[in-house]
């Protein structure tokens, strides 16, 4: 008998008292309602969100994020499974990161070349990189505690999703308070900083969820 085929058995034998779907959306509420009190205490709403919510660059920009939460949080319910996968879900990824792709092309058209450095550096960059691995923390370590309660063959892999959802938990707060809009921007440092998040949820799932 293959190892996973031996963890799968046992996995199902296991008792628990919650099944693992409601541990994990759980964790999701937990991490989000800590996040947000983070939110509200040390970044907030930008001033001119109503402003903004009427431009096509914000709107794709809060779009992006909500889709790649979604898509994570689907993932993620697949991550504490023996056989941890992204599935279909990886490849909603794919064509997400793609109208991504299409969006920045379409920025580079639209935009003279002297403001590319300026669109693609922005105003927050740097804030950007610490607050949302800040914003994250407490999703992540709620969601790798739920899914310790699963059988995850690969905990690596399990942990990195684990990261992805609670980087997009953080990126989709984080949204409402950045100023900068630019498809150059999101793709840049808003995917590198969920990165970070997704890469130290492979380094500590790999530790923490190890059968």
């Amino acid at each position: 008998m293959k190892t996973e085929d031996l963890i799968g058995l046992l996995a199902e034998d296991a008792p628990v008292r919650w099944r693992l779907p409601g541990r994990l959306a759980a964790a999701v509420l937990a991490g989000t309602v800590v996040a947000v009190l983070l939110f509200v205490g040390l970044l907030g709403i930008r001033p001119d969100i109503v402003l903004a919510g009427q431009t096509a660059r914000f709107l794709f920009k809060l779009l992006f994020v909500v889709a790649l939460l979604c898509c994570a949080l689907g993932a993620v319910a697949q991550a504490g499974l023996p056989q941890a996968r992204l599935g279909g879900w990886g490849l909603a990824l794919i064509v997400l990161l793609g109208a991504l792709a299409a969006a920045v092309a379409g920025e580079l058209l639209l935009t003279p070349e002297h403001l590319w450095r300026t669109r693609l550096i922005g105003q927050n960059a740097a804030l950007c990189l610490i607050a949302i691995p800040t914003l994250a923390l407490a999703p992540l370590a709620f969601l790798l505690f739920a899914l310790k309660e699963g059988a995850p063959s690969r905990p690596g892999l399990s942990g990195a999703i684990a990261g992805l959802a609670a980087g997009g938990i953080a990126a989709t707060l984080y949204a409402v308070h950045c100023p900068d809009d630019s498809p150059l921007f999101v793709a840049t440092w808003y995917l590198l900083a969920i990165a970070m998040v997704a890469g130290a949820g492979y380094v500590a799932g790999s530790r923490l969820l190890r059968w």
